[in-house]
């Protein structure tokens, strides 16, 4: 089982290393985090985007363009659907946002004629988090796409989240679905959701997973909060993964985790036919490295 980030690195050596796209990857941050991946073992990859400006960046950087294959477009929105086309076309197992915003990257991806999305699939942002201050790694979603999740699209949330779990190694996650309250409360739709979904987790509909909830944060991950309250359950205190209940809640406390806390992570985009890479251009080498890992243990 996967306990830590770095952990990530050693079990993908293991595997037959996959190939990145980098849509538009000309940027030094993206570029460092795919080199290390590649010197890791991790991927091979495929950079799309102005060769003139990879090679300026590899160049101050001290990065050996050579281990890159290089597509040339300098437009940062065709080479987001150039990269997009090449997953389509079998080229690639992940994709990876570079230098050009969120909006351009999910416009290619969202591309209803030449994107990545099978129809009615529900995309969704999936972070995995390595918080000092917690005993084990949250996976948690969602953060970052996803404003205010209607039920059928916390059912979505709450599969990526046992994926990715369960990618880690964690045979039965423990699945906490969050709300400001563990009572149930009918006016309020969090609970209402919450409850539904472990019942659904008790019936089996979610597969091999333990599914509780409504939780409030602190009942979560928090033993002593439990003890303290009497409440019994099998995920509080020791949650594998949260379902936040809009994306307010879910954003700020993956802000929290990082500004805070010195929390490491890895994120990208589920529901798409291959993992993507969302991470922010101010993101971390490390964040963006950690990411690229994380996809390339979920990717077919």
């Amino acid at each position: 089982m996967i306990t830590k980030l770095d952990n990530l690195f050693g079990v993908l050596k293991s595997r037959p290393s996959k190939r990145l796209i980098g849509a538009y990857a000309c940027d030094s941050h993206t570029l460092d985090a795919i080199y290390k991946a590649i010197n890791l073992g991790i991927v091979e990859a495929t950079i799309v985007g102005d060769t003139n400006l990879i090679e300026q960046t590899c160049k101050k950087d001290n990065l050996d363009m050579s281990k890159f294959t290089v597509v040339h477009e300098p437009v940062d929105v065709k080479a987001a659907a150039k990269a997009v086309d090449m997953i389509n076309k079998g080229e690639g197992n992940l994709l990876m946002k570079g230098l050009l915003s969120t909006d351009k990257y999910m416009r290619a991806i969202l591309n209803k004629e030449n994107g990545l999305v099978p129809p009615k699939a529900v995309l969704s942002h999936v972070t995995v988090i390595e918080n000092p201050n917690y005993h084990k790694l949250l996976v948690v979603g969602d953060v970052a796409i996803i404003p205010q999740p209607d039920f059928s699209q916390k059912v979505a949330i709450a599969k990526y989240l046992i994926n990715t779990a369960k990618g880690l190694g964690i045979e039965t996650p423990k699945l906490a679905v969050i709300a400001a309250t563990e009572q149930v409360m009918e006016k309020m739709q969090a609970c209402v959701d919450a409850s539904i979904l472990a019942k659904m987790g008790d019936r089996g509909q979610l597969g091999k997973v333990i599914i509780d909830g409504p939780l409030s944060f602190d009942l979560a991950v928090d033993k002593e909060s439990v003890e303290i309250k009497g409440l019994k359950s099998p995920v509080a205190g020791d949650a594998d993964c949260l379902l936040f209940p809009n994306i307010e809640s879910g954003n700020v406390f993956y802000k929290t985790n990082t500004k805070f806390c010195g929390a490491e992570l890895g994120a990208f985009v589920a529901g798409a036919k291959c993992p993507c890479v969302l991470s922010s251009r101010g993101d971390s080498v490390k964040t963006k490295l950690y990411s690229i890992a994380l996809s390339a243990l979920l990717a077919k």
